[in-house]
C-alpha cells in the first residue's frame, strides 16, 4: 500500500510539472497573437493598394503579353509553397496543411501536372525529408514572425522558376489563414499565371484606378507584379504566423485541462488508497487489542 502511494505522489507530481509547462506556453502564445494580428493589420493597407494598382492596370490594357500572366495550354508541373511551422505544439496545425497539400498533389496529378513543392517551416521540411520527398526550396527559421525579406526570397525563387524554360508552370501556395482566435482555416491559392483578387469593394476602392503607362503596360507589370507575388507570399506568412500561435495556445490550454483533471484522477486514487491504509491499521490496532484483552481474560 505504500509503494502504491509513494507511486501516485511521484505521479502527481509530474503532471503537475508538465501543467506548468504548458500553462507557460499558453500564456506566451497568448501574448504573440495579439502582435501577429497587429502586423498583419499592418501590411493589410500595401497588399489592397498593390492588388488595386495590379488591377487597375489589367483592367486599362486590352492585350497584355506578359510571361507571369500566360497561362499555358498544357502544363506539365505546378509549383506548391507549402507554409508550416518550425516548432510543435500546436495540435493538427501542420497536420492540417500538409493533408490539405496532398490533396492538392492529388488532384494536379489527375490533370497530369507533377507537384513541386516548395516548403516553408521545419516541420513541413522534416515531414518531406522522411519520406525521401525531393523540395526544390525550403526556408526554416522564421514561421512565428516573418519578414518581407523572407517572402521576397521565397517569391524571388519561385518566379525564377516560374519563368524558366523547364520550370514549374503553375504556383499554388497552401498556407493557414486566421479568421479569429478559435478559427483558422487552411486555403489553397493559385498565384500565379496571375490571378489578381482584388478586396471586397467599399467607396474608396469601387472605382479602379485609372493608368497613361510610360513606356508602357509591360514594363509597369515588370515592376509591378514581382511585389504582387511578394505581397501575397508575405500575407500568407503573417496568417500562417498568428494561426500558428493561436493553434498553440488552444492546444496547450486543452493540455493544462486534462493534466489538471489527471491530477484530480491521482489525488482521488492517492485519497483512496490513503484511507484504505488508514483503515488497514486501525483493523490491525483493533485486533491487537482484541488479542491483548482475550490473553489477560485467559490469565484471569
Amino acid at each position: 500500500m505504500g509503494a502504491q502511494l509513494r507511486l501516485l505522489r511521484r505521479r502527481i507530481r509530474s503532471v503537475k510539472s508538465t501543467a506548468k509547462i504548458t500553462r507557460a506556453q499558453e500564456l506566451i502564445a497568448s501574448s504573440r497573437i495579439a502582435k501577429a494580428q497587429q502586423r498583419m493589420a499592418e501590411a493589410l493597407p500595401y497588399e489592397r493598394e498593390i492588388t488595386r494598382a495590379v488591377t487597375g492596370v489589367v483592367s486599362n490594357t486590352s492585350s497584355i503579353d506578359h510571361p507571369l500572366t500566360v497561362e499555358k495550354e498544357r502544363p506539365a508541373s505546378a509549383g506548391v509553397l507549402i507554409v508550416t511551422s518550425d516548432s510543435g505544439f500546436c495540435g493538427g496545425f501542420n497536420a492540417n496543411v500538409l493533408r490539405e497539400a496532398e490533396a492538392l498533389r492529388g488532384l494536379l496529378e489527375e490533370r497530369g501536372v507533377r507537384a513541386v513543392p516548395f516548403v516553408v517551416g521545419s516541420k513541413g521540411v522534416g515531414w518531406h525529408r522522411f519520406r525521401a520527398r525531393e523540395m526544390a526550396g525550403e526556408w526554416e527559421g522564421f514561421s512565428r514572425r516573418p519578414a518581407y525579406s523572407d517572402a521576397k526570397e521565397i517569391a524571388g525563387m519561385l518566379i525564377e522558376s516560374f519563368k524558366a524554360e523547364e520550370g514549374i508552370d503553375e504556383i499554388h501556395i497552401v498556407s493557414t489563414e486566421f479568421v479569429s482566435m478559435l478559427t483558422q482555416n487552411v486555403v489553397v491559392k493559385r498565384v500565379l499565371p496571375l490571378e489578381v483578387v482584388e478586396a471586397e469593394q467599399t467607396e474608396e476602392t469601387a472605382l479602379l484606378p485609372y493608368f497613361e503607362f510610360e513606356p508602357g503596360a509591360g514594363a509597369v507589370l515588370d515592376s509591378l507584379l514581382p511585389r504582387y507575388v511578394e505581397s501575397r507570399i508575405f500575407t500568407a506568412l503573417l496568417q500562417s504566423a498568428a494561426s500558428e500561435e493561436a493553434a498553440r495556445r488552444r492546444a496547450m490550454k486543452a493540455a493544462t485541462d486534462n493534466a489538471n483533471e489527471l491530477i484530480g484522477v491521482f489525488t482521488r486514487q492517492m485519497n483512496q488508497a490513503r484511507q484504505a491504509e488508514i483503515t488497514q491499521e486501525i483493523s490491525e490496532i483493533v485486533g491487537g487489542a482484541n488479542a491483548l484483552a482475550d490473553a489477560a481474560a485467559g490469565k484471569e
